[in-house]
């Protein structure tokens, strides 16, 4: 598939996205989904029967505002839950939340590449995710398999859908920086860079489990440490104390 082939689905779904959000109202929680996300989201299972239903409703408020779709397959049940937990996981904390940076999540069956174009060869950097910008502005871009993947439990520390939506996140201040100033109260701004930059030296020393695309930039190792905290929260608060205490300030809302 090629770039423009890509712009010219997008452009059409967010404009679909546009018309159709205004109307659409939120649905009911399918009972069905419910099981799946025992099963397959930790995170949901962690949760007491009042707050699973709080995430039910936040869940189905995503999924009311951003619109989804895929290239060469058709969504199942199991995709569309994946993707609104990744969408929630983040900022199920706060009150209210609502992704004003986005319209269209598109999904690819497998990684793809710089030219948006599926990833068929070694040479190809194979993306499993990435957010728009310029003339993709609030377009998210997965791969199924990566998505997947990452909520598997055989895949520690790293979760494509909650990387990418906290870019999102990071990105609502006007700058993808690795400073999530929509999350973090101004005094924690110098605090959070010291530990950054600390935490950044350590994984280009191999002197950290922290995954190591977390030391390409300030706004990866944001994504990359998220994944961490929300994925091994007990083992980053053992490991990484400072860093948990820190994210928890960002992610935890008004707890």
């Amino acid at each position: 598939m090629t770039t423009a082939l890509v712009f010219l689905l997008l452009i059409g779904f967010a404009i679909y996205a546009i018309n159709t959000n205004q109307k659409k109202k939120v649905e009911q929680f399918p009972p069905k989904w419910h099981n799946l996300l025992l099963k397959h989201v930790a995170f949901y299972d962690d949760l007491s029967p009042e707050e699973q239903k709080r995430f039910q409703n936040r869940m189905m408020t995503f999924l009311s505002e951003a619109h989804l779709e895929s290239v060469g397959f058709e969504l199942n049940d199991l995709d569309k839950v994946y993707i609104a937990s990744s969408a929630v996981i983040p900022v199920f904390n706060f009150p209210e939340w609502h992704y004003r940076n986005l319209s269209t999540v598109l999904v690819y069956p497998d990684h793809f590449n710089e030219d948006l174009g599926f990833a068929q060869n070694d040479k190809d950097r194979k993306i499993g995710g990435l957010v728009g910008t310029g003339r993709f502005e609030n377009q998210m871009i997965l791969s199924r398999k990566a998505l997947h993947e990452g909520f598997s439990p055989h895949s520690p520390k790293h979760n494509t859908g909650i990387h990418e939506f906290v870019h999102l996140i990071d990105k609502l201040d006007g700058s993808t920086d690795g400073v999530p100033e929509v999350l973090m109260q101004k005094p924690y701004v110098i605090p959070w860079l010291k530990i950054i930059h600390e935490k950044m030296e350590e994984i280009n020393n191999n002197e950290s489990d922290i995954r190591h695309y977390g030391g390409t930039n300030q706004a990866e190792f944001l994504a990359v440490a998220a994944e961490y905290f929300f994925e091994k929260p007990e083992l980053m608060k053992k490991k990484h104390p400072d860093l948990y205490q820190m994210l928890a300030v960002c992610f935890q809302g008004n707890k």
